[in-house]
């Protein structure tokens, strides 16, 4: 069944179209998707009641999100569903949901479930949780990419309209590219993370996954509410700046990029900003090492130890449940000082200096999501270089406090999807949107 938000509301209104028919569809592909890894949990009829009920009195044309399903990456609180961060053994049932998760269920929101993820949400590839494996949409043995695997794939394979993720790294951006969807990490602190188990508390971003740019940019305008609860929370006040009709992006330098053999990747990425060429567009190159250095510092500074704060007791007290590749990861966050964390935060200060002279000179960034994907054997042989080849566009983002949008690229000879994300300033998001839009457009 075509799950797309506009088609439902359409067939909502018109009456050929019930909402339990709907979730009644999406159970019978869950099912017959298990093997994928996606869900953690999915909510049976009695916990699916409440929210269909809720809908009885109201009027589709009042709730954007009207009978619309969407997933909750496991990291997310739903109330009274278990809240994993696919570790078993960290599980707890929240008494409320996430600040986030109320604003869609009050727009007419119906959660179909809680879906897989990289352990505490540290990985970009799908693999590391107690839940198995999370398999690539369209090739299975490809990784879907992570923390926000499951949140991507059933958006993918039709089981929800939309989903929720998380993003401190690129996991709200890498499974997008590698799944063929769009992904917002809107500027940090306009989703609220209130009811997020925290990665990096201070970076964390609740992200948005969608088969389109409109339905994406729905959920979006529904999301971005302030939380006075979350000391994080930012008022979502758009930037001025307006698209223009000829307009300059600017592109990594040659000899920053970086594709890691990956001809074909190398090949679409070059397509891509032929298609911005093609709408009114001049690429200018700029050095891009600002960026690279930026990501460098979030494994190897000091916000690796928001990680091990946030699982301090799990990591301490119960190592052997701790997923072994993300137990290396946060115990390196362990012993990092003061001198390390100002040390890199005199190093962002400088990067972001120079990021503001880009934006000031350019109406947006654009680089490829990632330069490459890998098959799940090939993660697991080597999984934390070849996770630190797959931030090597995502890892600064937060970091710089930058607004992105990943989008669908084209698709290799063996038709994997790559994809091509778009970056502007904090609050850069309508810009985006509208720039996203005429490339999508494009034929």
């Amino acid at each position: 069944m075509n799950l797309n938000i506009e088609l439902l509301r359409e067939k909502y209104l018109s009456g050929e179209l019930k909402v339990e028919k709907v979730i009644s569809s999406i159970f019978e592909k869950i099912e017959q998707t298990k093997n994928y890894n996606i869900w953690i949990y999915t909510l049976n009829k009695q916990e699916l009641e409440p929210y269909l009920k809720n809908l009885k009195t109201k009027k589709i044309e009042d709730l954007p999100l009207y009978g619309i399903p969407f997933a909750i990456k496991d990291n997310i609180n739903l109330e009274n569903i278990p809240t994993t961060a696919a570790c078993k053994e960290y599980k707890y049932i929240p008494k409320q949901s996430a600040f986030v998760v109320k604003q869609l269920i009050e727009a007419g929101a119906i959660p179909i479930g809680k879906t897989n993820l990289d352990q505490f949400a540290t990985g970009l590839v799908g693999t590391r949780s107690d839940y198995g494996e999370c398999k690539n949409s369209i090739n299975p043995e490809y990784i879907s990419g992570g923390s926000s695997s499951g949140s991507a794939v059933s958006v993918a394979l039709e089981m929800a309209s939309f989903s929720l993720g998380t993003d401190t790294a690129g996991s709200g951006r890498v499974p997008a590219a590698f799944n063929n969807l769009i992904g917002v990490k809107a500027t940090k602190g306009v989703i609220s993370t209130s009811g997020v188990v925290p990665a990096c508390r201070s970076l964390d971003c609740v992200t948005i996954f969608a088969k389109t740019l409109s339905e994406a940019k729905t959920v979006f305008n529904v999301a971005n509410k302030y939380d006075k609860e979350d000391i994080y929370s930012r008022v979502y006040t758009p930037s001025i700046k307006k698209a223009k009709k000829e307009f300059t992006f600017a592109i990594p330098k040659k000899e920053n990029l970086e594709f890691f053999g990956d001809e074909k990747a190398k090949d679409l990425y070059i397509k891509a900003v032929e298609k911005f060429e093609s709408l009114g567009a001049t690429a200018v190159e700029i050095d891009f090492e600002p960026f690279i250095e930026s990501a460098n510092l979030l494994y190897s500074g000091p916000w690796v130890t928001e990680r091990y704060i946030a699982i301090k007791d799990m990591i301490t007290n119960h190592e052997e449940t701790v997923n072994k590749t993300v137990g290396t990861i946060v115990k390196s966050g362990e012993k990092i000082d003061a001198i390390n964390y100002f040390e890199s935060e005199y190093i962002l200060k400088k990067n972001r200096k120079y990021v503001d002279e880009v934006l000031e000179k350019f109406d947006f960034i654009l680089t490829p999501t990632t330069g490459t994907i890998y098959k799940i054997a090939e993660v697991n042989a080597n999984p934390i270089q070849l996770n630190t080849n797959l931030g090597y566009y995502t890892n600064f983002m937060n970091l710089l406090d930058l607004s992105a949008i990943a989008l669908p690229a084209g698709f290799r000879k063996n038709k994997l999807p790559f994809g091509v994300t778009i970056v502007g300033d904090n609050f850069d998001e309508e810009l985006l949107f509208e720039y996203s839009s005429r490339y999508l457009s494009k034929d």
